[in-house]
């Protein structure tokens, strides 16, 4: 689902309403558990589908990590969630690494 990497974490399951919970909750404890301070990379490769909800966990992670004293930096975005971030107006708001 999400798991630590050598660089920081990867999701590895779909971004949906259907497993928004769990999944935010099991990067909240990944974020608790990483070094306080520095740059920590979101890889986003493994997920395969996204949905509306998907832009909230990464808000979401992204205060997780400002709290932490964390740059949250997200790299190998999905196309659809680039283009989801595009029709909300957010798409500055999504730090790419």
């Amino acid at each position: 689902m999400i798991e630590q990497a050598q660089d920081g974490l990867r999701v590895t399951a779909p971004m949906l309403i259907a497993n928004a919970r769990a999944l935010l909750e099991a990067g909240y404890r990944l974020l608790n558990s990483a070094a306080p301070s520095g740059d920590l990379q979101l890889d986003l490769a493994g997920v395969t589908d996204v949905d509306s909800s998907s832009l909230g966990m990464l808000f979401a992670w992204q205060r997780k990590a400002a709290e932490r004293g964390l740059s949250l930096r997200i790299a190998n975005p999905p196309a659809s969630m680039i283009s989801l971030a595009a029709l909300y107006g957010v798409s500055e708001l999504i730090p790419l690494a």
